[in-house]
């Protein structure tokens, strides 16, 4: 007997009431929901988990691509990188409540997650940062306000940082989810989309009537990359929110925005409660040390130190001696040379093998035999965990 009649075997013993055919339209209305993404195995045994019915042996969660999730799935797994992480709030339905949420993405989508319970923590200490892999265990796909799918996590859920089975190469970089404003004419109508820019003007925000007779607000401003501009459009809460930090020049990160035909017949970027914006800050992203490439400024790497620091004093161009430590950093997916310098030498000095460190606002170069290294500068943060 296989494993998938071994399966039907158990949920029909344990729950007589359900006849075979019942459990085939069951199958069959969880592989529409699906898409045929999940095999029929691992379908039946979250039926069975559904149902009551536990199945012996390793358990096989599904692990999907983001853009394949529907609403009305339970017991998935996804895997991707934290694109933008929102600030804890409290439930409108009965005051107490906490939830929080991020943005996951892979190279299928953007999903948001939902935190509840114990889970909030993971967001309010700050342990789930933009840049990082996280893994999420045990959670249930609803359909929003929008009609577009969200995953929850409750008491069930699991969600690992930086997970061991997850390749870090294969989830783009926050620059890499962005879509160049050059190319926004490509790009479907009403189709959501992330922009990396640099505010060119701003305009005062205006308030206007909805057909519920109820208030709202709205704001413009045009960003601009090296390969265009585009209007961006905030509407409600968005308004008071962007007008902590909006101002010429700033660099902003919007994610999750929609594209839509402006009156000029160009395309407009439309931020509402669903988008994320916030001031792009690179060294948040953290990144693994496979993803690491000449030019990369502005980041953040975790790791293990590999080897006790060799400490010594150089000469700068201007003349001066300054402290450098030269050490090697690992994590699971490869080892690289960093070369600490003044203030962070001193720290790096006092580490060794096997410690575990971050490093906050670092930089890759060319460093002795052309090799890729990272280094760092007087903002670097260097912390021992």
């Amino acid at each position: 007997m296989g494993k998938f009649e071994e399966i039907i075997g158990k949920i029909l013993s344990k729950r007589p009431e359900i006849s075979r055919d019942e459990l085939m339209k069951m199958l069959d209305k969880e592989r529409q929901k699906t898409g045929g993404y999940i095999s029929d195995e691992v379908l039946l045994q979250m039926i069975a988990a559904g149902l009551g019915v536990k199945v012996s042996g390793e358990t096989l969660l599904p692990r999907l691509l983001i853009g394949t999730l529907v609403p009305g799935l339970g017991d998935v797994t996804v895997t991707g990188r934290v694109v933008a992480v929102f600030p804890v709030k409290v439930s409108s339905k009965n005051g107490k409540v906490k939830f929080a949420s991020m943005l996951l993405a892979d190279r299928s989508g953007v999903l948001r997650v939902v935190f509840w319970n114990d889970k909030v923590d993971l967001v309010e200490s700050g342990k789930i940062r933009v840049g990082q892999i996280v893994k999420v265990v045990h959670g249930y796909a609803k359909e929003d306000r929008w009609g577009k799918v969200e995953l929850h996590i409750g008491e069930k859920g699991e969600v690992e940082v930086n997970p061991q089975d997850a390749e870090a190469a294969g989830y783009p970089t926050i620059e890499e989810l962005a879509t160049k404003i050059g190319a926004v004419d490509g790009v479907r109508r009403e189709r959501r989309i992330n922009l990396l820019g640099v505010v060119k003007r701003f305009f005062p925000s205006s308030c206007f009537k909805r057909q519920d007779y109820s208030d709202g607000k709205v704001m413009r401003f045009i960003l601009a990359d090296e390969t265009g501009e585009m209007p961006v459009v905030v509407w409600n809460e968005k308004v008071d929110e962007v007008g902590f930090f909006l101002k010429n020049g700033v660099k902003l990160h919007i994610v999750n925005a929609k594209v839509k035909k402006g009156l000029n017949g160009g395309f407009e970027a439309h931020v509402n409660s669903g988008t994320f914006i916030g001031v792009f800050n690179p060294s948040e992203q953290t990144l693994k040390i496979c993803e690491l490439r000449e030019g990369l400024k502005n980041f953040s790497v975790e790791g293990s130190v590999a080897g006790n620091p060799m400490v010594r004093e150089v000469k700068s161009s201007k003349g001066e001696l300054v402290k450098l430590a030269v050490f090697e950093l690992e994590d699971e997916t490869g080892k690289i040379w960093v070369s600490a310098w003044g203030e962070n030498a001193e720290v790096a000095a006092k580490l060794k093998t096997g410690d575990k460190i971050t490093l906050r606002n670092v930089y890759v170069k060319r460093g002795f035999g052309e090799k890729i290294e990272i280094s760092t500068k007087k903002t670097t943060i260097l912390n021992k965990k």
